[in-house]
């Protein structure tokens, strides 16, 4: 006769093989754009990644270590367990995970959240931070670890995760489990450098996030990259503009504050920054159109532009 802790002990048995039986149910294989399977190498390791094996509640720290020391960045995780780790939450939280890496000096970038932009970063040699949900979305359990690899032709994904150095997973079982976290990662990169693959958006963010610790003149470089990738891009003119001034050159500045307003006349912070530079130069005519334009546009900079027009 079966005792009542027996019973017990098979009803929970019972329960997580059926819960493990659920979410195989649920995992399909993500549907990868030929182009990416054409332009990918059918097998890519970044082998060179460090280890650091992950104790509960520690994979943040453990995954920021591991990627930060893959750029040369000197951080262990006892380190790092103090900065990330939030006791009450028994783990780490996006927003702590990517300002620790900006401490180190370093850029944290969203990717974008799809398997192909995933392998891009991979091919491009770029460990990636993964979140996973590796339970129901209605009992989470959540987890961090860093993808260093795949294998296209039998679609599988490598990664450094929790205690394990080389855990291999199919691309359908990760991306159910990253679904679940709207499928959050980043890459690190150094300042002035710009992975491939990246948003405008998200690496504005992110190159924003890092001016905000560490001041507009050390931030300047990543500027740069994002306007040389982006040339189109109002904003990414306008920011590396301002990061010009800073770094006292006001005539790369001024190019900048224009070809930001060329590019979007709709910005009158652009106007006005370069109506402040033109008056600076002793150009009144061109300032006062460039304020004119400032003045015209509702938001913040209107009552500057329109003193600044007045006192011409």
């Amino acid at each position: 006769m079966k005792t009542l802790s027996t019973h017990a002990r098979n009803a929970r048995f019972a329960g997580i093989f059926l819960l493990v039986v659920l979410l195989s149910a649920c995992a399909r294989s993500p549907v990868l754009l030929e182009s990416t399977r054409e332009k990918l190498a059918p097998q890519i390791e970044l082998s060179h990644v460090p280890f650091h094996a992950q104790t509960e509640y520690q994979c943040g720290p453990a995954t920021l270590a591991m990627v930060l020391n893959y750029q040369e960045v000197d951080a262990s995780v006892d380190d790092l367990i103090p900065q990330v780790f939030l006791p009450g939450r028994d783990g780490s939280v996006q927003p702590e995970m990517l300002a620790t890496v900006r401490r180190y000096g370093q850029l944290a970038i969203p990717i974008r959240g799809t398997m192909d932009a995933l392998l891009g970063h991979l091919a491009s040699g770029e460990p990636v931070v993964v979140m996973q949900n590796l339970a129901l979305p209605a009992f989470p359990m959540w987890h961090y670890a860093v993808a260093i690899g795949f294998d296209l032709p039998n679609e599988t994904l490598i990664l450094r995760s929790g205690e394990i150095e080389r855990h291999t997973m199919s691309f359908s079982r990760f991306d159910a489990t990253w679904a679940r976290t709207q499928r959050w990662g980043f890459v690190v990169a150094a300042p002035g450098t710009l992975p491939q693959g990246v948003s405008a958006h998200n690496a504005l963010e992110a190159i924003s996030a890092y001016e905000e610790l560490h001041g507009p003149q050390a931030t300047l470089s990543s500027w740069q990259a994002l306007a040389k990738r982006f040339p189109e891009n109002a904003m990414a003119q306008f920011a590396m503009g301002n990061a010009l001034y800073a770094d006292g050159q006001p005539e790369a500045a001024q190019t900048a504050f224009r070809q930001a307003a060329e590019l979007n006349p709709a910005m009158g912070a652009a106007w006005l920054n370069l109506g402040i530079l033109l008056l600076q130069q002793n150009e009144q005519t061109e300032a006062r159109l460039a304020l004119t334009q400032a003045a015209a546009i509702e938001g913040e900079w209107q009552p500057r532009a329109q003193q600044l027009l007045d006192n011409i």
